[in-house]
């Protein structure tokens, strides 16, 4: 594989970059081939692609400046492993990439092991370099556009700190026993997977690497040393060189004669460490005998460990944060709040709880997407925008969303957090229903997108809500893992939801519901709570109660009243009067609707053995 090595006037002005197989563009303010030093750079300056063995580069027609190869200015042409070209101040170099297997190395005739603890107490000789060095550290960090940039940065930055370094690298050891790699904070939505993280073999992996002289050979760690190293969570420094001045019996990582590692891991950063390698020091001995080098090679490791802590801490950050912002999808502030306390894994663990389940549907889909058939990508985003409202009025009302079905979503209340009081699970639960009507109505796009010339639908939701006691937690595998709830309430909240349609009706509740609302009387005096039947689903042995939901000004105080009259008439088998009574509601009624369907089906005569319960047929 080629790489790019791009290199600026500035120290750290820097970085080597594999040149994979797609078109790569390279400029000032690119994504990812970046050369932010450099103002004689356009924004977007050159393309680059693979040509074979060699590499295409394109100057851009956009760009002011140009591209000097050979001492000629060039707006396109083709460069193989050795050549460069030049933009600016900037020299652009390609190179073969020589990552290579790490080496089962010699015993070296000099090893030293140097705990943390000790090089933090230890004092840099040539101070104010290392202090300039680590003072442009934040920056370097603020900087990096991705995960794979900012390796970069860190290894330019331990080469500037470390003068004698030849060859720097950060690596990797693989869990053997668990026979698969750490985890690693840089994954393939952040650097492109293959074309930056290079496994060598089936335990060590060099995640980023550079040398001093470009000419030179590639990078070929020490398997023993990375191991020892890592193992011993210390910092090991190996010398293999014989004598002042002599020739190498044992050469690693092609003619370096010396290398350290120094351990970074975390939980963010499991199984890390840097790997540093350089040549003989001058006319010194290549063993540590001499005081003095002793003390050049402890400053280097004490600035390699303040570096590699800075950059664990980061990524340590960064995963927690990417942990938080994971569990943002199902939890809502105050529950967040809340378990940022607590032990998280404790915390989420499945458990028995009394919960209040919300199921939410998307009426009006179907013909939308007949209308919007030739545009999908917008019924896409429509559908999305619908479903956002969904899940945002859960969180705002402190649930945890559950699971989404096409275009449906669950939540429910009462887990991980206990409320005060478990009437409160409903109470919320009903409130995020109401709130979900209201912002689907108020909302131009959705009220019209699904409005046909037929019957005038637009998008709207059917929601049921159930309470009693459940099942609920994180569950999942290694690969994946979700938060929901499971149980006979569960069930019924969705057969709510599913009979919204039947009942014509958006939102659906049981009699433990109902019963909850009433300990908030405020809120109770906002909505309207009216009888539907009693019912038994298709499939279950029992029956339950059904409630309709409705804002206060859908239904006039006068028809529920009349509304409880004849649902009572009409589970105690007296039809033949109903028809008269029904006429009292309006046409649209949901009630009326729903009784009026029922007696037809039945010829206006309830049928033998009936006791006011609807048996329903299907789901």
């Amino acid at each position: 594989m080629l790489e790019l090595i791009a290199e600026g006037v500035d120290v750290g002005s820097r970085w080597r970059r594999r040149i994979p197989t797609r078109e790569i563009f390279v400029g000032r303010a690119t994504e990812s081939y970046r050369v932010p030093w450099d103002s004689q750079i356009s924004r977007v300056h050159i393309s680059l692609c693979l040509a074979g063995d060699k590499v295409r580069i394109q100057k851009l027609k956009s760009s002011s400046n140009p591209v000097f190869y050979d001492g000629k200015s060039e707006d396109c042409f083709e460069l193989g492993a050795g050549e460069h070209f030049v933009i600016g101040k900037t020299q652009f170099t390609i190179a073969v990439e020589e990552a290579f297997g790490s080496l089962d190395a010699p015993d070296p005739i000099s090893q030293k092991t140097f705990t943390a603890d000790y090089l933090r107490k230890v004092s840099f000789r040539d101070v104010d370099r290392r202090i300039d060095v680590l003072s442009r550290l934040p920056t370097v960090i603020a900087t990096a556009s991705d995960n794979e940039n900012l390796l970069i940065q860190i290894v330019n930055t331990l080469m500037q700190g470390i003068a004698t370094a030849s060859t720097v690298g950060i690596v990797r050891v693989q869990d053997p026993a668990a026979g698969h790699s750490f985890d690693s904070v840089v994954d393939s939505a952040d650097t492109g997977s293959a074309d930056t993280q290079r496994l060598i073999d089936s335990e060590i992996e060099i995640m980023q690497w550079d040398r001093r002289d470009t000419s030179s050979g590639g990078f070929q760690p020490s398997e023993t040393l990375v191991k020892q190293a890592l193992k011993a969570n210390e910092s090991v420094l190996h010398i293999w060189s014989h004598g002042k001045g002599g020739k190498s019996k044992y050469t690693i990582d092609y003619e370096n004669d010396w290398a350290f590692v120094s351990p970074i891991s975390s939980a963010a950063t499991p199984g890390w460490g840097v790997y540093v390698a350089g040549k003989e020091r001058g006319d010194r001995d290549s063993s540590l005998s001499s005081v003095s080098q002793e003390l050049d090679f402890q400053g280097d490791l004490k600035f390699c460990e303040l570096v590699g802590s800075s950059l664990k801490n980061l990524l340590l950050v960064k995963k927690l944060e990417r942990q938080e912002a994971s569990l943002r999808t199902f939890f809502s502030p105050v529950v967040m709040k809340a378990i940022s306390v607590l032990d998280s894994e404790e915390v989420l663990q499945p458990r028995e709880c009394d919960l209040s389940v919300l199921f939410c549907d998307l009426r009006g889909f179907s013909k939308t997407s007949e209308e919007l058939s030739d545009d999908l990508l917008e019924l896409l985003a429509r559908v999305s925008e619908a479903l956002g409202i969904t899940t945002s009025n859960i969180l705002d009302f402190g649930g945890v969303i559950g699971d989404f079905h096409g275009d449906s979503a669950m939540g429910f209340w009462g887990w991980p957090i206990p409320p005060t009081g478990s009437e409160q699970n409903a109470v919320s639960a009903v409130k995020a229903a109401v709130s979900i009507h209201q912002h689907v109505d108020n909302h131009a796009r959705l009220s019209e997108v699904g409005r046909t010339k037929r019957d005038g639908r637009s998008f709207q939701f059917g929601i049921g809500v159930a309470s009693g006691e459940s099942v609920a937690g994180k569950i999942g595998t290694r690969d994946q893992v979700k938060v929901t709830a499971f149980g006979p309430v569960v069930n019924l909240a969705s057969r709510l939801e599913g009979m919204t349609k039947w009942l014509h009706s958006k939102i659906l509740i049981d009699a433990f519901t109902l019963e909850a609302l009433k300990t908030d009387p405020e809120f109770f005096d906002e909505i309207v709570v009216r009888g539907m039947g009693n019912f038994q689903p298709f499939g279950m042995e029992g029956s339950f109660d059904v409630f309709q939901v409705c804002a206060a000004n859908e239904l006039p105080v006068e028809d529920l009243a009349h509304s409880k009259r004849l649902l009572n008439s009409f589970q105690a088998g007296e039809w033949m009067r109903l028809e008269t009574e029904l006429a009292i509601l309006d046409p649209e009624d949901s009630l009326r609707r729903f009784l009026e369907k029922v007696i037809g089906q039945y010829q206006g005569k309830p049928p033998e053995g009936w006791r006011g319960t609807i048996q329903m047929q299907t789901k």
